[in-house]
Protein backbone atom coordinates (compact mmCIF):
# COMPACT_ATOMS: atom_id res chain seq x y z
CA UNK A 1 0.00 0.00 0.00
CA UNK A 2 1.12 3.54 -0.75
CA UNK A 3 2.84 5.28 2.17
CA UNK A 4 2.48 9.05 2.39
CA UNK A 5 5.51 11.25 2.83
CA UNK A 6 4.01 12.41 6.16
CA UNK A 7 2.32 9.70 8.20
CA UNK A 8 -1.01 10.62 9.79
CA UNK A 9 -3.22 8.90 12.32
CA UNK A 10 -6.79 9.35 11.17
CA UNK A 11 -9.92 9.66 13.24
CA UNK A 12 -12.81 7.35 12.38
CA UNK A 13 -15.46 9.00 10.23
CA UNK A 14 -17.98 9.01 13.07
CA UNK A 15 -15.59 10.93 15.32
CA UNK A 16 -14.50 13.74 13.02
CA UNK A 17 -15.68 16.68 10.92
CA UNK A 18 -16.64 16.19 7.26
CA UNK A 19 -13.84 15.00 4.98
CA UNK A 20 -12.19 17.91 3.17
CA UNK A 21 -11.92 16.95 -0.52
CA UNK A 22 -9.78 19.03 -2.89
CA UNK A 23 -10.48 18.69 -6.63
CA UNK A 24 -7.42 19.65 -8.68
CA UNK A 25 -7.82 20.69 -12.32
CA UNK A 26 -5.94 22.96 -14.71
CA UNK A 27 -8.90 25.30 -15.33
CA UNK A 28 -12.67 25.09 -15.78
CA UNK A 29 -13.83 25.90 -19.33
CA UNK A 30 -17.28 24.83 -20.51
CA UNK A 31 -16.96 21.10 -21.16
CA UNK A 32 -18.37 17.75 -20.15
CA UNK A 33 -15.90 16.90 -17.37
CA UNK A 34 -16.10 20.41 -15.94
CA UNK A 35 -19.90 20.43 -16.03
CA UNK A 36 -19.94 17.08 -14.24
CA UNK A 37 -17.56 18.44 -11.60
CA UNK A 38 -19.87 21.38 -10.91
CA UNK A 39 -22.81 19.04 -10.39
CA UNK A 40 -20.74 16.68 -8.23
CA UNK A 41 -19.48 19.45 -5.96
CA UNK A 42 -22.94 20.93 -5.52
CA UNK A 43 -24.53 17.62 -4.57
CA UNK A 44 -21.98 16.10 -2.20
CA UNK A 45 -23.40 15.53 1.27
CA UNK A 46 -22.10 18.47 3.32
CA UNK A 47 -22.51 16.53 6.55
CA UNK A 48 -19.86 14.09 5.35
CA UNK A 49 -17.82 15.99 2.74
CA UNK A 50 -16.47 19.51 2.37
CA UNK A 51 -15.44 20.00 -1.29
CA UNK A 52 -12.89 22.61 -2.40
CA UNK A 53 -11.49 23.47 -5.83
CA UNK A 54 -7.97 24.18 -7.05
CA UNK A 55 -7.52 25.46 -10.62
CA UNK A 56 -3.77 25.39 -11.21
CA UNK A 57 -3.73 28.12 -13.89
CA UNK A 58 -6.95 30.13 -13.85
CA UNK A 59 -10.60 29.58 -12.96
CA UNK A 60 -12.34 29.63 -16.33
CA UNK A 61 -16.12 30.19 -16.70
CA UNK A 62 -17.26 27.21 -14.61
CA UNK A 63 -14.53 27.82 -12.04
CA UNK A 64 -15.92 31.30 -11.53
CA UNK A 65 -19.32 29.73 -10.90
CA UNK A 66 -17.96 27.41 -8.21
CA UNK A 67 -15.88 30.19 -6.64
CA UNK A 68 -19.15 31.70 -5.44
CA UNK A 69 -20.11 28.47 -3.67
CA UNK A 70 -17.01 26.77 -2.23
CA UNK A 71 -13.41 27.65 -1.23
CA UNK A 72 -11.50 28.00 -4.48
CA UNK A 73 -7.79 28.49 -5.19
CA UNK A 74 -6.05 29.46 -8.39
CA UNK A 75 -2.83 30.81 -9.87
CA UNK A 76 -0.47 28.12 -8.59
CA UNK A 77 1.07 27.31 -11.99
CA UNK A 78 2.53 30.28 -13.85
CA UNK A 79 3.73 28.36 -16.92
CA UNK A 80 4.43 24.83 -18.15
CA UNK A 81 7.87 24.60 -16.52
CA UNK A 82 7.00 26.35 -13.25
CA UNK A 83 8.42 23.89 -10.71
CA UNK A 84 7.36 26.14 -7.85
CA UNK A 85 3.86 24.76 -8.26
CA UNK A 86 4.88 21.75 -6.16
CA UNK A 87 5.69 23.58 -2.89
CA UNK A 88 2.75 25.92 -3.43
CA UNK A 89 0.33 23.05 -3.88
CA UNK A 90 1.80 21.04 -1.01
CA UNK A 91 1.52 24.05 1.30
CA UNK A 92 -2.08 24.62 0.24
CA UNK A 93 -3.05 21.03 0.99
CA UNK A 94 -1.42 21.03 4.40
CA UNK A 95 -2.92 24.38 5.42
CA UNK A 96 -6.38 23.36 4.26
CA UNK A 97 -5.98 20.01 6.10
CA UNK A 98 -7.06 18.14 3.00
CA UNK A 99 -8.22 14.56 3.54
CA UNK A 100 -8.64 13.54 -0.10
CA UNK A 101 -7.33 14.86 -3.41
CA UNK A 102 -9.06 14.08 -6.70
CA UNK A 103 -7.25 15.19 -9.84
CA UNK A 104 -9.69 15.78 -12.70
CA UNK A 105 -8.61 15.00 -16.25
CA UNK A 106 -6.38 12.57 -18.11
CA UNK A 107 -2.64 13.22 -17.83
CA UNK A 108 -0.98 16.63 -17.82
CA UNK A 109 0.02 18.97 -15.03
CA UNK A 110 -3.04 18.55 -12.81
CA UNK A 111 -2.60 14.77 -12.61
CA UNK A 112 1.16 14.94 -12.02
CA UNK A 113 1.53 17.87 -9.62
CA UNK A 114 -1.76 17.16 -7.87
CA UNK A 115 -0.82 13.62 -6.87
CA UNK A 116 2.82 14.33 -6.07
CA UNK A 117 1.95 17.31 -3.87
CA UNK A 118 -0.75 15.28 -2.12
CA UNK A 119 1.74 12.54 -1.29
CA UNK A 120 4.29 15.07 -0.02
CA UNK A 121 1.59 16.77 2.06
CA UNK A 122 0.52 13.49 3.64
CA UNK A 123 -3.00 13.54 2.16
CA UNK A 124 -4.55 10.19 3.14
CA UNK A 125 -6.56 9.57 -0.05
CA UNK A 126 -5.28 10.29 -3.57
CA UNK A 127 -7.44 9.65 -6.64
CA UNK A 128 -7.39 10.52 -10.33
CA UNK A 129 -10.62 10.91 -12.30
CA UNK A 130 -9.92 10.30 -15.99
CA UNK A 131 -12.59 11.56 -18.36
CA UNK A 132 -11.20 11.00 -21.83
CA UNK A 133 -9.93 8.16 -23.99
CA UNK A 134 -6.94 8.43 -26.30
CA UNK A 135 -5.47 11.48 -27.98
CA UNK A 136 -5.19 14.33 -27.31
CA UNK A 137 -5.24 13.31 -23.65
CA UNK A 138 -2.93 10.52 -22.52
CA UNK A 139 -1.39 9.31 -19.27
CA UNK A 140 2.22 10.20 -20.02
CA UNK A 141 5.29 8.31 -18.79
CA UNK A 142 5.88 10.62 -15.81
CA UNK A 143 2.26 10.34 -14.73
CA UNK A 144 2.43 6.56 -15.01
CA UNK A 145 5.40 6.59 -12.66
CA UNK A 146 3.12 8.00 -9.93
CA UNK A 147 0.70 5.07 -10.08
CA UNK A 148 2.03 3.65 -6.74
CA UNK A 149 0.99 6.91 -5.03
CA UNK A 150 -2.56 6.66 -6.33
CA UNK A 151 -5.32 4.90 -4.41
CA UNK A 152 -7.85 4.87 -7.26
CA UNK A 153 -8.12 5.68 -10.94
CA UNK A 154 -11.72 6.61 -11.71
CA UNK A 155 -13.06 5.44 -15.08
CA UNK A 156 -16.36 6.75 -16.44
CA UNK A 157 -17.57 3.47 -17.99
CA UNK A 158 -16.67 -0.22 -17.97
CA UNK A 159 -15.09 -0.19 -21.43
CA UNK A 160 -13.22 2.96 -20.39
CA UNK A 161 -11.79 1.07 -17.42
CA UNK A 162 -10.56 -1.66 -19.74
CA UNK A 163 -8.93 0.95 -21.98
CA UNK A 164 -7.16 2.57 -19.02
CA UNK A 165 -5.74 -0.78 -17.97
CA UNK A 166 -4.67 -1.89 -21.45
CA UNK A 167 -3.44 1.39 -22.95
CA UNK A 168 -2.83 3.98 -20.23
CA UNK A 169 -0.80 2.02 -17.69
CA UNK A 170 -3.36 2.17 -14.86
CA UNK A 171 -3.14 -0.83 -12.50
CA UNK A 172 -6.35 -2.86 -12.99
CA UNK A 173 -6.75 -3.45 -9.25
CA UNK A 174 -6.88 0.30 -8.64
CA UNK A 175 -9.42 1.22 -11.31
CA UNK A 176 -12.90 2.09 -10.07
CA UNK A 177 -15.81 2.61 -12.46
CA UNK A 178 -18.12 5.53 -11.65
CA UNK A 179 -20.31 6.20 -14.70
CA UNK A 180 -21.03 9.79 -15.65
CA UNK A 181 -24.48 11.09 -14.82
CA UNK A 182 -26.74 14.05 -15.54
CA UNK A 183 -29.54 15.93 -13.81
CA UNK A 184 -32.60 14.10 -15.10
CA UNK A 185 -34.94 16.75 -13.71
CA UNK A 186 -33.21 19.60 -15.53
CA UNK A 187 -32.78 17.49 -18.66
CA UNK A 188 -36.21 16.10 -19.36
CA UNK A 189 -38.65 15.95 -22.30
CA UNK A 190 -40.35 19.28 -22.87
CA UNK A 191 -42.28 20.99 -25.68
CA UNK A 192 -40.31 22.89 -28.29
CA UNK A 193 -39.51 26.40 -27.13
CA UNK A 194 -41.05 28.47 -29.93
CA UNK A 195 -39.59 31.74 -28.67
CA UNK A 196 -36.09 30.29 -28.59
CA UNK A 197 -36.53 28.83 -32.07
CA UNK A 198 -37.48 32.25 -33.39
CA UNK A 199 -34.56 33.84 -31.56
CA UNK A 200 -32.14 31.40 -33.20
CA UNK A 201 -33.67 31.91 -36.63
CA UNK A 202 -35.17 28.43 -37.03
CA UNK A 203 -38.10 28.45 -39.49
CA UNK A 204 -41.39 27.17 -38.13
CA UNK A 205 -41.87 23.46 -38.80
CA UNK A 206 -38.29 22.85 -39.93
CA UNK A 207 -36.71 19.57 -38.77
CA UNK A 208 -33.75 20.29 -36.50
CA UNK A 209 -30.61 18.19 -36.09
CA UNK A 210 -28.05 19.26 -33.50
CA UNK A 211 -24.74 18.57 -31.82
CA UNK A 212 -23.58 19.84 -28.42
CA UNK A 213 -19.79 19.69 -28.14
CA UNK A 214 -16.82 21.98 -27.65
CA UNK A 215 -15.30 22.95 -31.00
CA UNK A 216 -12.23 20.76 -30.62
CA UNK A 217 -10.63 18.46 -33.22
CA UNK A 218 -11.58 15.21 -31.49
CA UNK A 219 -15.29 16.12 -31.74
CA UNK A 220 -14.96 15.95 -35.55
CA UNK A 221 -17.56 18.57 -36.46
CA UNK A 222 -16.41 18.12 -40.07
CA UNK A 223 -18.24 14.78 -40.07
CA UNK A 224 -21.38 16.46 -38.74
CA UNK A 225 -21.22 19.04 -41.53
CA UNK A 226 -20.60 16.40 -44.21
CA UNK A 227 -23.61 14.42 -42.98
CA UNK A 228 -25.66 17.63 -42.91
CA UNK A 229 -24.89 18.23 -46.58
CA UNK A 230 -26.14 14.74 -47.43
CA UNK A 231 -29.28 15.14 -45.30
CA UNK A 232 -30.12 18.37 -47.11
CA UNK A 233 -30.18 16.58 -50.44
CA UNK A 234 -33.31 14.77 -49.23
CA UNK A 235 -34.57 17.27 -46.64
CA UNK A 236 -33.67 20.76 -47.90
CA UNK A 237 -35.82 22.24 -45.12
CA UNK A 238 -33.61 20.78 -42.35
CA UNK A 239 -31.74 23.07 -39.97
CA UNK A 240 -28.55 22.11 -38.13
CA UNK A 241 -27.50 23.49 -34.73
CA UNK A 242 -23.89 23.45 -33.51
CA UNK A 243 -23.90 24.25 -29.79
CA UNK A 244 -20.52 24.98 -28.23
CA UNK A 245 -17.52 27.18 -28.82
CA UNK A 246 -13.78 26.99 -29.32
CA UNK A 247 -10.83 28.14 -31.40
CA UNK A 248 -12.06 26.19 -34.45
CA UNK A 249 -15.31 28.13 -34.79
CA UNK A 250 -14.22 30.45 -37.62
CA UNK A 251 -12.74 27.54 -39.56
CA UNK A 252 -15.88 25.44 -39.14
CA UNK A 253 -18.05 28.35 -40.25
CA UNK A 254 -15.94 28.52 -43.42
CA UNK A 255 -16.38 24.78 -43.89
CA UNK A 256 -20.16 25.10 -43.58
CA UNK A 257 -20.14 27.87 -46.19
CA UNK A 258 -17.96 25.84 -48.58
CA UNK A 259 -20.48 22.96 -48.35
CA UNK A 260 -23.36 25.29 -49.19
CA UNK A 261 -24.74 25.15 -45.66
CA UNK A 262 -24.21 28.72 -44.51
CA UNK A 263 -27.94 29.43 -44.43
CA UNK A 264 -28.86 26.13 -42.72
CA UNK A 265 -26.20 25.71 -40.02
CA UNK A 266 -26.54 27.83 -36.88
CA UNK A 267 -23.54 28.23 -34.58
CA UNK A 268 -24.98 29.13 -31.18
CA UNK A 269 -21.76 29.30 -29.13
CA UNK A 270 -21.89 28.19 -25.51
CA UNK A 271 -25.40 28.34 -24.08
CA UNK A 272 -26.57 28.32 -20.45
CA UNK A 273 -29.97 27.01 -21.60
CA UNK A 274 -28.96 23.68 -23.12
CA UNK A 275 -32.16 21.89 -21.96
CA UNK A 276 -34.24 24.46 -23.84
CA UNK A 277 -32.00 24.15 -26.91
CA UNK A 278 -32.40 20.36 -26.81
CA UNK A 279 -36.18 20.83 -26.86
CA UNK A 280 -35.79 22.15 -30.41
CA UNK A 281 -34.03 19.05 -31.74
CA UNK A 282 -35.61 16.17 -33.60
CA UNK A 283 -32.32 14.24 -33.67
CA UNK A 284 -29.15 14.59 -31.58
CA UNK A 285 -25.83 13.74 -33.23
CA UNK A 286 -22.32 13.22 -31.87
CA UNK A 287 -19.59 12.82 -34.49
CA UNK A 288 -16.48 12.37 -32.34
CA UNK A 289 -13.30 10.53 -33.30
CA UNK A 290 -13.03 9.34 -29.69
CA UNK A 291 -15.01 9.56 -26.45
CA UNK A 292 -15.15 8.01 -23.01
CA UNK A 293 -18.69 8.55 -21.68
CA UNK A 294 -19.86 11.90 -23.12
CA UNK A 295 -22.12 14.02 -20.95
CA UNK A 296 -23.83 15.58 -23.97
CA UNK A 297 -25.27 12.25 -25.11
CA UNK A 298 -26.64 11.55 -21.63
CA UNK A 299 -28.23 15.01 -21.54
CA UNK A 300 -29.87 14.48 -24.93
CA UNK A 301 -31.11 11.02 -23.97
CA UNK A 302 -32.48 12.33 -20.67
CA UNK A 303 -34.34 14.95 -22.71
CA UNK A 304 -35.95 12.14 -24.71
CA UNK A 305 -34.01 12.67 -27.94
CA UNK A 306 -32.99 9.86 -30.29
CA UNK A 307 -29.22 9.81 -30.82
CA UNK A 308 -27.03 9.08 -33.80
CA UNK A 309 -23.39 8.73 -32.72
CA UNK A 310 -20.10 7.30 -33.84
CA UNK A 311 -19.27 3.89 -32.42
CA UNK A 312 -16.26 4.92 -30.35
CA UNK A 313 -15.19 4.61 -26.72
CA UNK A 314 -17.95 3.82 -24.27
CA UNK A 315 -20.78 5.28 -26.36
CA UNK A 316 -22.27 1.83 -27.15
CA UNK A 317 -22.92 1.31 -23.43
CA UNK A 318 -25.60 4.00 -23.67
CA UNK A 319 -26.53 4.27 -27.35
CA UNK A 320 -27.92 0.81 -27.96
CA UNK A 321 -28.46 0.12 -31.64
CA UNK A 322 -32.10 0.51 -32.63
CA UNK A 323 -33.20 0.86 -29.00
CA UNK A 324 -31.95 4.19 -27.62
CA UNK A 325 -30.40 5.43 -30.87
CA UNK A 326 -28.11 4.42 -33.70
CA UNK A 327 -24.37 3.86 -34.02
CA UNK A 328 -22.34 4.56 -37.15
CA UNK A 329 -18.69 3.90 -38.01
CA UNK A 330 -16.42 6.85 -37.17
CA UNK A 331 -15.93 9.06 -40.21
CA UNK A 332 -18.88 7.58 -42.14
CA UNK A 333 -20.96 10.59 -43.20
CA UNK A 334 -23.25 8.53 -45.47
CA UNK A 335 -24.29 6.17 -42.65
CA UNK A 336 -24.80 9.09 -40.30
CA UNK A 337 -27.00 10.91 -42.80
CA UNK A 338 -28.98 7.73 -43.53
CA UNK A 339 -29.80 7.22 -39.83
CA UNK A 340 -30.72 10.88 -39.35
CA UNK A 341 -33.03 10.81 -42.38
CA UNK A 342 -34.74 7.64 -41.12
CA UNK A 343 -35.44 9.23 -37.74
CA UNK A 344 -36.77 12.40 -39.39
CA UNK A 345 -39.08 10.33 -41.59
CA UNK A 346 -40.39 8.14 -38.76
CA UNK A 347 -41.65 10.49 -36.04
CA UNK A 348 -43.52 7.82 -34.06
CA UNK A 349 -40.59 5.40 -33.95
CA UNK A 350 -38.26 8.30 -33.24
CA UNK A 351 -40.36 9.30 -30.23
CA UNK A 352 -40.33 5.72 -28.94
CA UNK A 353 -36.54 5.57 -29.24
CA UNK A 354 -36.29 8.88 -27.37
CA UNK A 355 -38.51 7.53 -24.59
CA UNK A 356 -36.35 4.42 -24.24
CA UNK A 357 -33.28 6.65 -24.20
CA UNK A 358 -34.62 8.58 -21.23
CA UNK A 359 -35.56 5.39 -19.40
CA UNK A 360 -32.01 4.14 -19.88
CA UNK A 361 -30.53 7.29 -18.35
CA UNK A 362 -32.94 7.13 -15.42
CA UNK A 363 -31.72 3.60 -14.71
CA UNK A 364 -28.00 4.03 -15.32
CA UNK A 365 -26.99 7.65 -15.90
CA UNK A 366 -28.39 9.93 -13.22
CA UNK A 367 -26.18 12.42 -11.40
CA UNK A 368 -27.33 10.96 -8.08
CA UNK A 369 -25.67 7.66 -8.96
CA UNK A 370 -22.44 9.44 -9.90
CA UNK A 371 -22.35 11.41 -6.66
CA UNK A 372 -23.01 8.27 -4.62
CA UNK A 373 -20.16 6.54 -6.44
CA UNK A 374 -17.68 9.27 -5.54
CA UNK A 375 -18.89 9.51 -1.95
CA UNK A 376 -18.69 5.75 -1.40
CA UNK A 377 -15.22 5.54 -2.93
CA UNK A 378 -13.75 8.39 -0.88
CA UNK A 379 -15.41 7.17 2.30
CA UNK A 380 -14.21 3.60 1.82
CA UNK A 381 -10.63 4.60 1.02
CA UNK A 382 -10.46 6.87 4.06
CA UNK A 383 -11.89 4.21 6.34
CA UNK A 384 -9.30 1.70 5.11
CA UNK A 385 -6.53 4.05 6.24
CA UNK A 386 -8.06 5.29 9.47
CA UNK A 387 -5.90 4.82 12.59
CA UNK A 388 -2.86 3.75 10.53
CA UNK A 389 -0.81 6.92 10.60
CA UNK A 390 0.13 9.65 13.06
CA UNK A 391 -1.30 13.12 12.54
CA UNK A 392 1.46 15.71 11.76
CA UNK A 393 1.37 19.26 13.11
CA UNK A 394 -0.92 21.49 11.10
CA UNK A 395 -0.21 24.99 9.78
CA UNK A 396 -2.66 27.84 10.17
CA UNK A 397 -5.64 27.55 7.78
CA UNK A 398 -5.43 29.49 4.53
CA UNK A 399 -8.30 31.95 3.97
CA UNK A 400 -10.76 30.58 1.36
CA UNK A 401 -10.19 31.81 -2.17
CA UNK A 402 -6.74 33.30 -1.62
CA UNK A 403 -4.63 33.02 -4.79
CA UNK A 404 -1.07 31.80 -4.25
CA UNK A 405 0.33 33.30 -7.46
CA UNK A 406 -0.84 35.93 -9.88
Amino acid sequence: MRRSFFRRSLLPLDDRDPLRVLFVITCMPVGGAETLLVELVRRMNRRQFRPELCCLKYLGPLGEVLAKEIPTFTGLLAHKYDLRVLPRLRRLMRRRQVDAVVTVGTGGDKMFWGRLAAWLAGVPVICSALHSTGLPDRVEWLNRRLAPLTDAFIAVAHSHAQYLAEHEGCPPNRICVIPNGVDTERFRPQPKNAALAEQLGIPSGAPVVGIVAALRPEKNHELFLSAARLVRQTRPDAVFLIVGDGVRRAWLEQQAASLGLADRVIFTGNRPDVPEVLSLLDVFVLSSHMEANPISILEAMAAGKPVVATQVGSIPENVQEGQTGFLVPPGDAASMAERVLWLLSQPEQSAQIGQKAREHVLRRGSIQQTVAGYENLLRDLYQQKARRMDLPPQDAPLPPGQPLLR
